[in-house]
């Protein structure tokens, strides 16, 4: 099919336009995803049917892309201009270059087989953005279901990546129908079959996820459990010398006093709510220390988790994030922590394990040192933090629950992971406060919907400020609080030692998919150098 140079920008520009509403809270069209690449699938379609240039598809791609980047998350830039640009731009440049994968397999490979290549390499992408260097996956497709949660109860067995793999059969199969019928093909049969599977597998899983809906809801061991948001301004408050943590933790422990009863297990409290950098040993030495427990005290039974800058000494250099003491006597590592304070016993840490881009981590630094010079401070640590080597939990006096600092509760596989060793409540500690009240903070809170639904646990949420929050196994919101206004919330909350098909194998659809797509660009690249018969 022949499309003008001027109608090709349009469709790319439209193609962008459709990812943008119909994602959560910038649109929140969810039905909009069915139809979204379609703009762009009749553009790469031209190109190719007019044997142009293959820039012609990747510059139309990154069009698209960059829209779609761009609008959604645009809320970056409240918290860094520079990151902001960096995530717009190279963001949309990897996602042009899967884009452009698939059309370089299907000029090498065969049309047919080349976009059943779509379905494996972008899935395959997506994967691989879960787990390298440059990991941003906030804009999987599969993210696009957060708010429709009766769509996906699926998730339990395949994760995300299912949805995102949902998401391309459907576009792939209505642009085709579409294809036939604006070329009138002769044929009525062969379009209206692709129309008609492509509705099925679109209502299919609907029908399933809303039939999955009428299981029962989990019964048995509960936790009382008290959510605390201070809403300590993280520009002008939190770090600021004027403000000393002492005062910031009162705050946190009066708001706690208003809900805490004899009954409650655990009081949760946000990310860095402990804002004074300290090492790990030397924490019972510390006013604030003596501050906790006394207010601790007052409570019957209530054990605390709340997060914490720390640092442990080393003899020696272990990792790329240790760096050497003022003294020049041994070294340090800098992390963002979960801290568990029991009722009885030994307070215990839990270093965060997936790194925000810019401000925590620098991305292949290990190779160029040089590039932590250029760490993005957003008060507190910056520069590459230290991690966990795995995922951890905290056994609790009456429970195992996950710590899941910020942004590691965008990654499915991670979480599920801690759930498989034991996680029987899923535990949010978040500083939200730095995108301002933008669409950013409501779709993280979305997106750990996603993390009940795929290991069928409760889910609770501490925000400094933002949105806190209760949702249960199937992706319910239960008690939310509002932007930019201290709260607190109890909820009595399930606990579950269930293993889903999703927590015991993880994003096993990613890894097949990326270990076929090697295989197919392989092919295709010998095709190219060598083409079939000659």
């Amino acid at each position: 099919m022949i499309i003008k140079r001027q109608q090709r920008y349009f469709l790319s520009i439209l193609s962008g336009l459709l990812l943008v509403l119909c994602f959560p809270f910038t649109g929140s069209i969810t039905p909009l995803i069915f139809v979204a690449l379609i703009p762009l699938l009749f553009v790469e379609d031209s190109i190719s049917t007019q044997n142009r240039s293959s820039a012609n598809v990747f510059l139309h791609a990154y069009l698209t892309f960059f829209i779609y980047n761009l609008g959604t998350t645009f809320w970056i830039w409240n918290s860094t201009e520079v990151g902001g640009v960096l995530a717009f731009v190279f963001n949309s440049l990897l996602m042009s270059l899967a884009f452009q994968s698939f059309h370089f397999a299907k000029k090498h490979i065969g049309r047919k087989e080349g976009y059943i290549s779509l379905l494996i390499i972008w899935t395959a992408f997506e994967y691989a953005h879960f787990n390298w260097e440059l990991s941003w996956p906030w804009l999987a497709f599969g993210d696009t279901f957060s708010i429709r949660t009766n769509w996906i109860q699926w998730y339990e067995y395949v994760g995300v990546l299912g949805g995102t793999l949902w998401v391309l059969v459907v576009n792939l199969l209505l642009f085709l129908g579409l294809k036939k019928h604006l070329e009138q093909a002769e044929n009525k049969k062969v379009k209206r079959n692709f129309f008609v599977i492509a509705s099925l597998i679109l209502v299919f899983p609907i029908a399933y996820s809303y039939w999955m809906l009428q299981s029962p809801y989990l019964k048995g061991k509960t936790l009382e459990v008290v959510l605390v948001q201070p809403n300590i301004d993280p520009y002008n408050e939190k770090f600021s010398p004027n403000s000393t943590v002492e005062a910031q933790l009162n705050k946190f422990f009066d708001l706690a006093d208003k809900k805490v009863t004899k009954k409650t297990d655990l009081l949760i409290g946000p990310e860095t709510a402990i804002s004074q950098g300290f090492f790990e040993p030397d924490l019972k030495y510390f006013k604030f220390y003596q501050l906790m427990q006394e207010r601790l005290s007052r409570y019957s039974k209530t054990e605390l988790l709340i997060g914490a800058s720390t640092a442990l000494a080393f003899k020696k250099k272990v990792s790329r994030a240790t760096l050497p003491l003022g003294n020049g006597n041994g070294f340090y590592e800098s992390y963002n922590t979960s801290l568990f304070v029991p009722k009885f016993g030994k307070h215990s840490f839990i270093h965060k394990s997936k790194l925000v881009l810019g401000v925590e981590k620098l991305p292949f630094s290990n190779y160029f040192p040089f590039l932590e010079e250029l760490a993005i401070s957003n008060g507190g640590t910056s520069g590459t933090l230290g991690i966990e080597a795995y995922p951890k939990n905290f056994k609790t006096k009456n429970s195992i629950i996950a710590p899941i600092v910020c942004y590691e509760s965008i990654y499915g596989e991670f979480v599920s992971q801690q759930v498989l060793t034991g996680a029987e409540l899923l535990c949010i500690i978040t500083n939200d406060g730095w995108w301002k009240d933008t669409p950013g903070y409501k779709q993280h809170f979305s997106f750990a919907r996603l993390r009940a639904i795929e290991n069928r646990r409760w889910v609770v949420r501490s925000a400094n400020t933002g949105t806190s929050g209760v949702i249960n196994e199937k992706g319910e919101v239960l008690q939310t609080t509002y932007w930019w206004v201290p709260a607190v919330i109890k909820a009595e909350v399930q606990l579950s030692k269930k293993q889903t098909i999703y927590a015991t194998y993880g994003d096993f659809i990613g890894r097949s998919f990326a270990f076929v797509a090697v295989l197919l660009l392989i092919f295709a690249l010998k095709n190219k150098i060598r083409p079939l018969g000659k």
